[in-house]
């Protein structure tokens, strides 16, 4: 009876935060299927525009039938193969994008792409399986039309085979998640409405445009940061704007023209963003649900936007703040740290956010030392969870709960909410304070206020509990940092590139077998420092 009283606490904690749009969509889409006919014909005629933007993903159609994605190679022989449960919702997922159509060496392997988009036809029959699903659906069709424009003729197969999947795509357009697929679906449609020709194509792109209007106002924030605060999924964001622009561009569509100049404003600030939440070895932090090598790399993002004149304020010398976002960053002259102060993100899309509230990543040169354990796999498994939560990261853990209730795959019941009480900057010491109220839900209720105090030589980190309570404090070592236990306070910490590290507490410490996680199927044995609280503050300190 306990058991289903806390499951369903936490289900109204999750769902009480929802837009009326998303349960009622939920529900609309429960009974109301996509269904495709003949309504859409054939349609015969495309503008004569050729997409020149970068193709920069893997290779992942590695032969007539064998193609690899996360990591993980398989072989597609029949019809089923396009949706086998030997393979997970992602993993498939990925097999229906068509990415592959955009990778680095596509012009070599056309004969390749021609037969597998065939097979795809063919083998995928209107509205049913995962490639008919509007996520994949608006990822393929983006791919489609970026290839099909670069050739001189297009079948009227090809043709109306765009206009049908796009057909299907109006009748489920992602209202009941909102977010980064509603916008992944406005942006398909906007391509092909840009690329057809006729009254079909005007109805795509206007409502794409429609979307979009409401959705890069409301998806990015006044600094820049997309607003479900992942920085993978803002890399990807930033990415999906700079191809709208440049579909512009290219295009000269007079729907998408007017506009350039308020997507290339705010594609500005989320430059200057991406800058401030990357590390110096140039990929970004792990924060909420992010990981290497799904969004394209920062250095290929900044070429992307400088080819388009898209010009942006470099990352500050010192303290940024990032306001609105809630990340603040530190650059000392040997060291660079990156600091969450922020909420978990939209209550109404918590679905990437991890219960990492107040954590921080730090890296010594162009070397990470400290780190959030990453994101490997998607799911509801117990490691998907285990990722989530607050132990998987550089903060305090209470009571053994995490700080914001992630639960199922993406889901978040109670959350904290955080905010910054202090910036100060002298000279060259800077002081940030900030407090959050995850366990407030707690009897008694608890507060965690984290000070940190940085300076050239050293990083003091204050964590202070509002009472006494069962606390630890969690800071995980990348992989490649070699740890040296001097004693029961100290750990010395050996760099690959000779430089030395000493972490002191005031409390004793544990080093501890862990596991870092920076791409999708890898999973890489490490170690973490473990300090229980034995009072309601600890003090520890990071040298240099």
């Amino acid at each position: 009876m306990k058991t289903k009283l806390n499951q369903f606490i936490k289900v109204f904690h999750t769902m009480k935060y929802l837009k009326f749009k998303q349960v009622f969509y939920r529900l609309y889409y429960k009974f109301k299927k996509p269904s495709v006919g003949l309504e859409t014909g054939e349609v015969t005629q495309f503008n004569n525009w050729q997409w020149t933007g970068p193709s920069l993903n893997a290779t992942s159609i590695l032969g007539p039938n064998k193609v690899i994605f996360l990591n993980k190679e398989a072989v597609i022989e029949s019809q089923s193969d396009w949706n086998t449960p030997e393979q997970t919702k992602l993993w498939l997922y990925n097999l229906h994008y068509f990415d592959d159509l955009c990778a680095i060496d596509y012009q070599s392997r056309e004969q390749l792409h021609y037969d597998f988009i065939n097979r795809w036809i063919d083998e995928n029959p209107p509205c049913l399986g995962n490639g008919w699903e509007p996520y994949p659906l608006s990822l393929r069709l983006v791919n489609w039309v970026k290839w099909f424009s670069q050739k001189e003729n297009t079948d009227v197969k090809y043709l109306s085979s765009i206009a049908q999947q796009s057909d299907a795509l109006m009748q489920q357009l992602e209202y009941h998640i909102l977010g980064n697929h509603l916008f992944a679906n406005a942006k398909a449609l906007t391509f092909v409405g840009a690329f057809l020709k006729d009254e079909i194509a005007d109805k795509f792109v206007v409502t794409g445009l429609k979307i979009l209007d409401k959705e890069v106002n409301e998806q990015f924030l006044g600094d820049g940061a997309h607003f479900e605060l992942s920085p993978m999924y803002h890399c990807i964001l930033l990415w999906d704007l700079l191809e709208l622009i440049d579909l512009g561009i290219t295009s000269k569509n007079k729907y998408i023209e007017p506009r350039l100049p308020l997507w290339k404003g705010i594609a500005e600030k989320a430059l200057t963003w991406l800058e401030t939440m990357n590390h110096p070895d140039g990929d970004v932090s792990f924060f909420n649900d992010a990981a290497i090598g799904i969004a394209h790399k920062p250095a290929h993002i900044f070429e992307y936007a400088k080819k388009l004149g898209i010009v942006w304020q470099p990352c500050k010398v010192g303290l940024t703040v990032n306001k609105a976002s809630g990340y603040s960053r530190v650059n000392q002259a040997q060291y660079s740290l990156i600091f969450d102060h922020a909420n978990v993100g939209p209550d109404y899309l918590p679905g990437h956010a991890h219960a990492d509230t107040l954590s921080f990543e730090m890296s010594v040169g162009n070397e990470r030392v400290f780190v959030n354990s990453g994101t490997s796999l998607y799911g509801v498994s117990a490691e998907r969870l285990r990722q989530r939560e607050t132990a998987a990261h550089n903060t305090v853990e209470i009571g053994g709960e995490s700080s914001s209730e992630v639960w199922s795959g993406f889901r978040v019941a109670r959350r904290a909410y955080a905010k910054l009480l202090t910036v100060k900057q002298e000279a060259d010491k800077v002081t940030l304070v900030a407090r959050h109220n995850g366990y407030s839900r707690f009897k008694p209720k608890v507060i965690h206020t984290r000070a940190i105090t940085s300076n050239p030589s050293y990083c003091q980190i204050e964590d202070s509990l509002s009472c006494k309570a069962n606390a630890c404090y969690y800071l995980h070592l990348h992989p490649k940092i070699n740890a040296n236990v001097l004693d029961n306070y100290t750990v010395e910490l050996n760099l690959m590139s000779g430089k030395r590290v000493l972490f002191t507490s005031e409390q004793p410490i544990k080093l501890v077998p862990s596991t870092y996680h920076p791409e999708f199927g890898v999973s890489i044995e490490s170690n973490k420092i473990q300090i229980p609280f034995s009072t309601a503050k600890l003090v520890t300190r990071i040298e240099f």
